[in-house]
């Protein structure tokens, strides 16, 4: 008979960031630090958007869930790396690792989709401005958040199928602070040729189709505003910088990680913490700092409730 998907491996042991006791104690203040101040922030948007009817937009409907996403995405990795710095053992049950690959790779790429879907937003904003509240009522905006989810949930759950088809009879050690598909197959003791290639498959046809798609469409609506001669040219050429900017930050380091043979890089480790830690919880900040409309709303939600809200 047959036994297929059975792992003698329970758990696995991370090697983290560095071996060297006082440089992770060093990383655990600074990135302590880092997400009890950006991580409020991000808090903040969203309840700002919330709040003020000033900014009951379609735009900001998807800020606030991008704001959202990234907050769950920094969630999935960095409350156990801030955990395992202080710990001589760093390990993850087998559960726990198929759980952290799903949930990273399911809001990661859902908020691929979402951007795909702010873009559509500023392609109606701009193209047909008069049409712009029907065609992108507050059903359509759900529909195309909901469609986002559901595409970041149909690419991980084919990452994780792929994953458990894995036998783990060997070395259960990845080099790395958080489990991952690369890593999860660097272990594994069968053939992985035709579940790398699936991973390739996969990653590539989300991450890549989706930032040219991205580029493509800001590009054009680009090239559209320079020949426009409306007095909003300035404040919408704004807003497509700022997210050609969002989507730099956000897709450079997971085309590096995740669209390249699975042979490991030095860097690996470093383009890895900015693109689970440090960019995600930046990215709605820079929407904000580039948008005035939400500056202004927060200085009036700070006025009006005062030190309560920050509270």
């Amino acid at each position: 008979m047959n036994q297929i998907n059975v792992s003698e491996v329970s758990e696995f042991h991370l090697l983290g960031l560095t071996p060297v006791k006082e440089v992770q104690l060093s990383l655990f203040f600074l990135f302590a630090l880092f997400y009890s101040f950006v991580l409020p922030g991000n808090i903040f948007i969203i309840l700002t958007i919330y709040l003020d009817h000033h900014l009951a937009s379609p735009m900001y409907f998807f800020l606030a869930n991008l704001s959202f996403l990234d907050i769950c995405y920094c969630s999935v990795i960095s409350p156990k790396m801030l955990a395992d710095f202080l710990r001589p053992h760093k390990k993850i049950s087998y559960g726990g690792c198929m759980a952290q690959l799903f949930f990273l790779h399911f809001l990661g790429a859902a908020e691929m989709f979402l951007l795909i879907a702010m873009a559509c937003d500023r392609y109606v904003a701009i193209c047909k401005p008069l049409q712009y509240f029907h065609l992108m009522s507050r059903n359509v905006c759900c529909m195309l958040v909901g469609v986002s989810w559901t595409g970041g949930f149909i690419h991980a759950i084919i990452l994780v199928m792929l994953a458990h088809q894995l036998h783990f009879c060997g070395s259960n050690v990845l080099d790395n602070f958080f489990c991952d598909i690369h890593q999860v197959i660097r272990v594994a003791c069968t053939d992985t040729h035709r579940v790398e290639a699936l991973t390739f498959i996969n990653n590539g046809l989300v991450i890549l189709s989706s930032f040219i798609l991205l580029l493509t469409s800001y590009g054009i609506l680009l090239l559209k505003l320079k020949t426009s001669k409306t007095l909003e040219r300035s404040k919408a050429t704004s807003t497509c910088v700022t997210h050609i900017v969002v989507i730099l930050v956000m897709f450079t380091p997971a085309i590096f990680l995740y669209t390249r043979p699975s042979e490991p890089l030095s860097i690996d480790k470093v383009v890895a913490v900015f693109h689970t830690v440090i960019f995600p919880l930046l990215n709605p900040m820079i929407y904000t700092m580039r948008n005035k409309e939400i500056k202004s709303s927060m200085k009036r939600l700070i006025e009006k409730y005062g030190p309560q809200v920050i509270l």
